[in-house]
């Protein structure tokens, strides 16, 4: 069920842009329907203004229409994130590759900044302060990278992953399997080891495909309401 008061955005936010937080929030469940009144009136928009969004945000596939049912928020299945990973293990090797090459000692320091706090928040037991600093270091890297193809392919995918990366890492033990990976990375593209970036970066997210293979649809499903 979609909290009421999270209807209320920026005035900048557009209404696909407030429609695409709800649901990266986990507000909207994925198969949860979509009603254009009903977003019409959380969003304080025209209907017109929705149909918009729900044509912006079904291209990004977040939203998926069903014949003589409307739309709804697009179900994700395990095999499918699996898929995703797969090309995303490339083009984030790739990504680690350049960002090696592109490194400068203030970017190193920074990267090494966010290890150590990835390393404070494994020892505290804080998984989603853990999942923050996850994607903070992926995004760094991908910037560091310069590489504007490989990213923009990335994002394409990023909003679509959340859900289960988000579950992944709140998975009893999990932060605590990866975070030597995230060091290796962190180390390898700190030093500038190009071959070894690409690596580390690679078999991070084949372990990630492993993760996700071991676990189930209901593990991965929905978040819960806040």
């Amino acid at each position: 069920m979609v909290s009421r008061g999270s209807g209320r955005a920026a005035d900048d936010q557009s209404p696909a842009d407030r429609l695409r937080a709800l649901i990266l929030a986990g507000e909207m469940a994925p198969g949860q329907r979509l009603v254009e009144g009903d977003l019409a009136e959380l969003l304080q928009v025209k209907r017109a203004a929705v149909r918009t969004a729900l044509v912006e945000l079904t291209a990004e596939r977040l939203v998926e229409r069903i014949r003589n049912r409307g739309a709804r928020v697009r179900v994700i299945t395990v095999a499918e994130a699996i898929a995703m990973y797969e090309c995303r293990m490339v083009l984030e090797g790739l990504c680690a590759r350049k960002a090696a090459q592109n490194v400068t000692e203030d970017e190193a320091g920074e990267l090494r900044a966010i290890g150590a706090s990835m390393e404070a928040a494994v020892r505290d037991g804080d998984p989603l302060r853990y999942s923050q600093l996850n994607e903070r270091l992926h995004a760094r890297i991908r910037e560091i990278a310069a590489q504007p193809v490989a990213m923009e392919m990335l994002e394409g995918m990023h909003a679509q992953l959340v859900r289960h990366r988000f579950r992944l890492a709140l998975r009893p033990g999990r932060p605590g399997e990866s975070l030597p990976q995230h060091l290796r990375i962190i180390t390898t593209v700190a030093g500038g080891d190009a071959g070894a970036a690409e690596a580390a970066m690679r078999e991070h997210v084949l372990d990630v495909i492993r993760a996700l293979g071991e676990g189930d649809e209901l593990a991965l499903g929905p978040l819960p309401a806040e």
